[in-house]
């Protein structure tokens, strides 16, 4: 504990770092023998005089005062969190201590003989403008120490710095990262006639990052983390001299010196060294460091410079000279989880996760509640007996779990053909995901429960019978601030070959898990069945040893004993790798514990909302209980709203956001977060000193610089905006996959990089990637090419005159196409004059409109969300910014003469865009990439006006107001089912809610409109809203916020509704004559035939925000989004799930059904 003399700075608050009088410069004056005073200054130094603005010295050392730097940078401690200690200490223990790290790092000085110390603790300093950002999350902290030794002839100062590492190695300084600093600094000195100039600065670190690493290992002392430096007689910096020792203690049975021995420390910021294993000196010659000022000669007679080098870790040296009992919940409850309480015990402390929670105390997550997971995939793998290595590098890995039933799904992206098959056989890289969250058996524990979200996993894999061996490493980083779990995965090693086209079944299995406590392992044998394309199949075999390493608490005797063993069992194991879109996918459903329960919670048969957790009862019975920061009856839960809900929870002063499951405070301007993290208190500067320009203080809410970027808008307020190859608010950025929207050319790899992306040409082709040609064979012609000969062939004579070039006949429409081939953008007929744009294509001519074209000018759709909506015969495309409209990068993306294009909707995997067309009529697609146009469903349509896509059972639904039908078909227009035939009069718009298996239709029957809702498979038909309703054209579904929205031309209103507690809520009224609506965010986007224009609104404020007319003012019909990854939304469908036919999800399951006026073997069932 903190020793009774020790003072402490708290309850000043450092917002903004100029350090004038009370307010900021947070100082001691106190009397040392030989040095006068020394002022303690909160960013990580101690002065010798008044330090000037700190935007004087900041980043810009050497600087014209003296101090003692022993972390200098921009720190804040204004949460409460951070605090700095300081004091005076002559006690014999104490002075001892000194006496011994000196003689330690001096072994030639006998005289040594401390009269009195001077101890500063720096605790838990945050980075200014990291600390409290509201969302939760703790910012990361430094503890560090520096001591002042005074002796009658000389003093010396004594640096400790964290046994492990350094949580943060730089700050923000005038908007850039700086490096933090340590070393002594003599500030101007008077030279010849009275003129100053700037004195020696010895600098102990550099201006390399690693350097900042090495204060935790590296040392002067033989010590690791301590570095001791002879500062000399008064005054100060008369010289500076390192501790003489380079390394370790290399002898273990060294004999102890006289004095007291060091109490340890518990497990923690500082190790303990102990005095017994006193170092010997090993005979080097060693040279000084490179450091920025004038070498000192030590007073030593035949004296060794001194040389840094990296301390062994296996050594287990330890540090406590100085240090104070820090193992404590008052100085570490932040390192708990926000779901965790934190309990002391008698060697430390130990965080408990709270009822409704389940972790270790450290990561802490909701029972019941959906898990997702985000991470990148590297390694070198060989296949078969290739000699050559197939690289990953930074491939995107994606998992989700839905927790109360064990069911896990992994996706990884960017693989290639030639390792894609093989890797089916790894469905182990998605294992350890389903293991961690695998569903819990009464009396066992999964593995989150255990371990939390960091540990390390190590497995080796041995196919039989071609012995071939991998390799695999996956480092699980903790949850990071977007609530996702992160992992990385390291894949070195040789694969089986398997051809393309093959499938693997992997048959279910069961694992034997065995606990120590921080080591857990396992091992089985499998066995695995290849199809092959020509029907032929092989069962083979391999072998799986795994460890898995973590760190508990090893203070808490009383935590529940874990069975040294545990089985996990797996089963409905599928793995895919999808050729089309070069995925490998996996899934399985996961088990922990011996299986004699039959309760449906244990073999999760319950239900419950994906939101819920299921609580077993008597028997076979049980309820369903949603999840924390939702509500309702288990079945159906849905978000809770705090903002509305909970008056003020964020205090006065603060903004509150509501997110799925939980909620966000931000700080008006001029307040920052308490230590809570959600009440704001005034801004100590601000309220005393004026505006303050927060982007250039670093003392700003933006993301990490690397990121976003901070702009000054006057006053104290500022914007957020994310760097280009950036999505999200500017206080949360995300890295844009551009691979994910076809920024390369169809012959090249595209590789994502953090914030942009590379191309690269196949082998066989050449080019920068974006334009990629063969590389000896003659190119293939393009649509244009093709158009424009089949015209010239078709009017071309024969016989004599065939050696002439054809021409066409008169009155013949020839396209004209530019140097790579594409279509011009201006096509003109020569015999008519006329000319249009884009593409004019005579449809008498060519039998299929020709769709978005990628041309070398005219490039794809660039990456970020966009609007596209239909007008007519064309759908254009509008950027957005954030939520505004980029008007002036509007454009069209297809245009398609004499048809009436109704309704559009897109799909996210593909990136393709759908559309309803009632002239045709027809459902057709195309990429939004470019390409042709092709036609989906062209039989028995009458009036196709609405569309809808569930992205994850990979199905199509639209409605047809002429046949009065609803239905729904495979992506590709096959399987084809009708799903409702019957009271039904005019229904138009369609959304889906795939997380649970829902759609929702409106019908606009003049004489009884009416919102209608059931599972995809047809069944709980249900109507939601009859009453209050005139022309409901538009609906919306909100996957984020589960709103479903509508915009009536009847009553001119847009609404929204919680479809599971019903509640009905008007966003705007007063509009004109709405068509179409989309939602993203929390804006609405309609389309008015009336304003001929896409309006936004903001459906939180409920006002209108902005209004885009097109060049070519006609009727606005339906509009949709290009989000730039897809929601995260799973069914059991994903796969599949098994069916012969069509898979329908529905909430808690799905049904195989067959397409209508199917004959053979097409099996229907219910799961």
């Amino acid at each position: 504990s903190l020793r009774y003399q020790d003072s402490f700075f708290f309850f000043f608050k450092q917002t903004n770092h100029i350090f004038i009088l009370i307010f900021s410069f947070l100082f001691l004056t106190f009397s040392l023998h030989g040095h006068g005073s020394l002022l303690i200054n909160t960013n990580g130094f101690v002065s010798m005089v008044d330090p000037p603005a700190e935007e004087e010295y900041l980043g810009k050392m050497p600087a014209s005062f003296k101090m003692m730097a022993a972390l200098l940078g921009d720190l804040d401690n204004s949460d409460g969190q951070g605090r700095v200690y300081y004091r005076t200490d002559i006690s014999p223990d104490v002075l001892n201590q000194a006496a011994e790290h000196i003689r330690q790092a001096f072994p030639r000085d006998n005289g040594v003989d401390p009269s009195s110390t001077f101890i500063v603790t720096w605790e838990n300093m945050a980075a200014r403008g990291t600390s409290g950002r509201g969302d939760g999350l703790d910012a990361k902290r430094n503890t560090f120490q520096l001591v002042v030794v005074s002796m009658e002839s000389s003093s010396c100062t004594i640096l400790l710095y964290p046994r492990h590492h350094l949580q943060f190695l730089s700050t923000s300084v005038g908007g850039e990262s700086k490096l933090l600093e340590a070393g002594f600094n003599e500030g101007l000195v008077t030279g010849w006639f009275w003129k100053t100039k700037q004195g020696d600065y010895f600098q102990i670190t550099t201006e390399e990052e690693s350097s900042i690493r090495d204060l935790t290992e590296k040392t002067t002392s033989g010590q690791f983390g301590v570095w001791v430096y002879e500062i000399g007689s008064s005054p100060i910096f008369l010289s500076i001299t390192p501790g003489m020792v380079s390394g370790p203690p290399e002898d273990e049975d060294a004999i102890p010196p006289a004095g007291t021995e060091l109490p340890r420390q518990h497990a923690g910021d500082y190790s303990t060294y102990r005095p017994e294993n006193r170092p010997r000196y090993p005979e080097l010659e060693i040279g000084y460091p490179d450091h920025r000022y004038t070498p000192v000669q030590p007073r030593y007679p035949d004296p060794v410079p001194p040389q840094i080098v990296v301390v062994d870790e296996d050594e287990d040296l330890n540090v406590n000279v100085f240090a104070y009992n820090l193992e404590t919940c008052a100085h570490n409850r932040h390192k708990c989880s926000a779901f965790a309480d934190c309990r002391d015990y008698s060697n430390g402390y130990c965080c408990h996760c709270r009822p409704g929670f389940y972790g270790n105390g450290k990561d802490c997550v909701a029972e019941g509640k959906p898990q997702r997971m985000n991470g990148k995939v590297n390694g070198r793998v060989f296949v078969g007996n290739s000699a050559l290595p197939i690289e990953l590098n930074n491939n995107d890995l994606h998992s989700y779990v839905v927790a109360n039933d064990g069911r896990a799904y992994v996706a990884i992206s960017n693989i290639p053909k030639s390792l894609g098959p093989s890797l089916q056989l790894l469905s182990s890289l998605g294992g350890v995901i389903g293991w961690a969250f695998a569903l819990e058996q009464p009396g066992y524990q999964n593995g989150f429960s255990l371990v939390g979200g960091v540990f390390t996993r190590q497995a080796e894999v041995i196919f039989y019978p071609g012995n071939e061996r991998l390799n695999i490493k996956q480092q699980f980083k903790g949850i990071d601030e977007h609530d996702h779990l992160v992992v990385s995965t390291e894949l070195e090693g040789r694969l089986p070959a398997i051809p393309l086209g093959s499938s693997v079944q992997i048959n279910p299995y069961k694992e034997i898990y065995q606990y120590d406590r921080n080591l857990i392992t396992s091992s089985s044998n499998r066995d695995y069945t290849i199809s092959s394309p020509d029907g032929s199949s092989q069962t083979s075999s391999y072998q799986w040893r795994q460890t898995v390493t973590f760190e508990s608490c090893q203070h808490d005797e009383a935590t529940r004993e874990v069975p040294s063993t545990q089985q996990l069992s797996v089963d409905q194991i599928f793995v895919m790798f999808d050729t089309e879109n070069d995925l490998i996918r996996y899934a399985m459903s996961n088990k922990i514990g011996s299986l004699p329960e039959q309760n449906p919670c244990f073999t999760g048969r319950h239900g419950c909302d994906i939101n819920a957790v299921c609580r077993p009862g008597e028997g076979l019975q049980f309820t369903c209980e949603c999840t924390t920061g939702f509500t309702g009856d288990g079945r159906y839960c849905h978000d809770t709203d705090e903002c509305r809900e909970t008056y003020n929870i964020c205090g006065n002063n603060a903004v509150c956001t509501n997110q799925p499951g939980t909620f966000r405070c931000e700080c008006l301007t001029g307040f920052v977060f308490a230590s809570d993290g959600r009440t704001c208190i005034g801004n100590v500067y601000v309220h005393h000193s004026g505006p303050v320009d927060h982007c250039r203080r670093g003392s700003h809410d933006c993301d990490d610089p690397q990121r976003a970027q901070c702009s000054y808008t006057g006053g104290s307020a500022y914007i957020c905006s994310c760097l280009p190859g950036f999505v999200g608010d500017g206080r949360v950025c995300r890295d844009v996959d551009e691979c994910e929207h076809d920024r390369c050319h169809r012959d090249a790899a595209c590789s994502n990089t953090e914030g942009s992306f590379s191309c690269q040409c196949h082998p066989g082709y050449h080019g920068d990637g974006f334009q990629c040609s063969p590389t000896s064979t003659e190119r293939e012609k393009t649509q244009c090419e093709r158009h424009r000969e089949s015209v010239q062939a078709a009017t071309s004579s024969s016989g004599i005159f065939s050696f002439f070039r054809p021409r066409p006949a008169v009155g013949q429409y020839v396209p004209q196409c530019d140097q790579h081939g594409a279509y011009e953008p201006t096509q003109c007929h020569t015999s008519i004059q006329q000319c249009c744009t884009p593409l004019c294509i005579d449809q008498a001519v060519t039998p299929a409109p020709v769709g978005p074209t990628p041309r070398p000018d005219v490039h794809p759709v660039a990456p970020g969300t966009h609007l596209l909506f239909a007008q007519s015969g064309r759908i254009e495309h509008l950027p957005l910014d954030g939520y505004s409209f980029k008007k002036e990068d509007a454009k069209p993306l297809l245009h398609i003469p004499d048809r009436v294009v109704i309704a559009v909707a897109y799909d996210c995997v593909d990136k393709m865009v759908y559309w309803t067309d009632i002239t045709g009529p027809a459902i057709s697609r195309a990429r939004m990439s470019g390409g042709d146009i092709s036609h989906v469903i062209t039989t028995e349509l009458q009036s196709p006006e609405g569309i809808a896509i569930d992205h994850v059972a990979r199905l199509l639904f639209w409605t047809d107001s002429m046949r009065d039908t609803v239905e729904v078909s495979k992506l590709d227009g096959s399987q084809r089912r009708v799903l409702f035939d019957t009271d039904l009069i005019n229904p138009r718009a369609i959304v889906t809610n795939p997380a649970y298996g829902r759609i929702f239709w409106a019908d606009w029957n003049r004489d009884g409109p009416k919102i209608e809702m059931s599972n995809m498979d047809g069944t709980d038909r249900t109507v939601l809203v009859k009453d209050d309703l005139g022309l409901p054209n538009g609906l919306t579904f909100d996957i984020e916020n589960q709103q479903l929205c509508w915009a009536d031309a009847g009553t001119r209103k847009v609404e929204c509704m919680d479809p599971h507690r019903q509640l009905r809520r008007q966003v705007v009224e007063g509009i004109q004559y709405p068509f179409g609506l989309v939602s993203f965010g929390k804006n609405l986007y309609y389309t008015d035939w009336r304003r001929e224009a896409v309006v936004a609104v903001d459906s939180q404020a409920e006002k209108e925000t902005e209004e885009f007319l097109p060049q070519k003012r006609s009727r606005l019909y339906g509009i949709t989004t290009t989000p730039t990854q897809c929601p995260q939304a799973y069914n059991y469908c994903s796969n599949n799930g098994g069916c012969s036919h069509l898979c329908l999800p529905r909430l808690g399951g799905f049904t195989c059904r067959c397409p209508d006026g199917s004959a053979g073997s097409c099996e229907e069932r219910n799961l």
